[in-house]
């Protein structure tokens, strides 16, 4: 659930909807979940002085039960 509903945030914000993909990975920390987007989106999911990638990560805390982390990283 949590990984449907960021990836439906984040699919809202970009010009390349098609490109997101979020994968989820399980560790000691807890649970991981990558966010791959195009480059040209990159500027748009971090926003000004990281604002956007923050809320998105608060959004996230808010629906979860365990710990979750969120990375954003642009397609190489």
């Amino acid at each position: 659930m949590v990984t449907e509903a960021l990836e439906f945030l984040v699919r809202s914000i970009v010009r390349n909807p098609d490109d997101v993909r979020v994968t989820e990975r399980s560790g000691r920390r807890g649970t991981t979940l990558n966010v791959v987007v195009h480059p040209d989106d990159l500027p748009r999911v971090i926003g000004r002085r990281g604002r956007t990638a923050q809320a998105i990560r608060t959004v996230i805390d808010a629906i979860a039960r365990d710990e979750v982390r969120v990375n954003i990283v642009d397609v190489a």
